[in-house]
């Protein structure tokens, strides 16, 4: 394994950012490659201890000669947004000084080819962070972006391109669902990790070998031992159903053994939704919130989601949000106050919601 440190230039004389850069050397050519990271949302920390917990598995391996094809991880993608407080509170979601979500604005290449990076000398810092980002991850087969949502089941955002070729990952790392999605105008990282192979035929683009996910490791606060060694595991049968390790206490790519066993695709047992289908509830009022449902519950159309007391003490102080459709929650606020307008919660309706997004849900 070897260990490289990455820096980006500030936008002030004297000032930079670094960040680690771990390489594990496959043995095969052959073999598919991938790339891991972690935190470009600085706050969101599942992934990152996840990573933590998968980096000794990874060594072991190394030392017994099964790593089969190249890996890089960049366990924290985002030194700048770690480095951000404003009145003692981390804000790791926005650069302070574009106002630019980290996650958006990544250059969407027409090919995989780093040649066509825009070049960032005269570009803000973030944007020289996107685009050393990228080019880390140009070239390899599987992409994982790791995230997490304020509170909420452990899923992954999938272009509809690789579906349900990826059904396998998503049992592998033991998601409680898969939100498929087909256009993307805002740059994300995953969407820049997909688009350079969507106009190509489809014997060159590979989508049956080819990984890109954002993976959202529940909520924010989940930052616990246990989680980060089960998402480790996760990780680490997702490399080996792949091919990219080699484990033979795992059986052949694609069929794994144990608590989490799966055999193909058709094992993954969480549901899978469009995105057109989540319905985001933005609230009617502003004020403090009462749930009534947590992330899992299945909902019936106009069950009671959340209360919303407005007026405290006050005859009519009170707003109730009730379900537009039936479906299942997905994540909600981990804060418990709220602006009018503000989404309350992802519902993942059965049918398409009435208010159905584009591109990205949230800023």
């Amino acid at each position: 394994m070897q260990k490289s440190i990455e820096r980006i230039a500030g936008d002030s004389e004297g000032v930079s950012y670094e960040f680690p850069v771990f390489r594990f050397g496959g043995t095969d050519k052959a073999a598919p490659s991938a790339y891991l990271q972690a935190a470009l949302h600085a706050g969101e920390l599942p992934g990152v201890v996840a990573i933590d917990a998968l980096m000794p598995m990874l060594e072991k391996a190394e030392a017994e000669g099964r790593i089969k094809g190249n890996i890089t991880i960049v366990p924290q993608a985002n030194p700048i947004g770690r480095a951000q407080y404003h009145f003692g509170e981390h804000q790791g979601r926005f650069h302070l000084g574009t106002r630019t979500n980290f996650n958006r604005g990544f250059p969407l290449l027409a090919a995989a080819d780093v040649e066509l990076l825009p070049d960032t000398t005269l570009g803000t810092a973030d944007q020289r962070l996107k685009s050393r980002l990228l080019q880390l991850s140009i070239g390899h087969d599987i992409v994982l972006d790791l995230h997490c949502d304020d509170e909420g089941l452990a899923y992954l955002y999938v272009h509809t391109s690789l579906w349900p070729a990826m059904a396998d990952c998503a049992a592998a790392m033991g998601v409680d669902a898969v939100i498929l999605w087909d256009e993307d105008t805002d740059g994300t990282f995953e969407g820049a990790s997909i688009t350079p192979y969507l106009n190509l035929p489809a014997e060159v683009a590979r989508f049956d070998r080819r990984v890109a996910t954002t993976v959202e490791y529940r909520g924010i606060l989940d930052v616990d031992g246990a989680l980060a060694g089960a998402d480790a595991e996760g990780l680490y049968r997702l490399l080996v159903a792949r091919g990219v390790v080699l484990d033979q206490a795992l059986s052949t790519p694609g069929s794994l053994t144990g608590p989490n066993s799966f055999t193909g695709p058709s094992s993954f047992t969480g549901f899978v939704a469009p995105l057109e289908n989540i319905d985001m509830m933005p609230a009617p009022r502003a004020g403090a919130v009462l749930y009534d449902v947590k992330p899992g519950d299945r909902v019936a159309k106009g069950a009671l989601l959340a209360t919303i007391v407005h007026a405290p003490g006050e005859a009519g102080g009170r707003t109730q949000v009730f379900a537009r459709q039936a479906g299942i929650i997905l994540t909600r606020r981990s804060r418990r106050i709220i602006r009018a307008g503000e989404d309350l919660l992802k519902l993942v309706g059965d049918s398409k919601s009435a208010d159905a997004r584009s591109g990205t849900l949230e800023d």
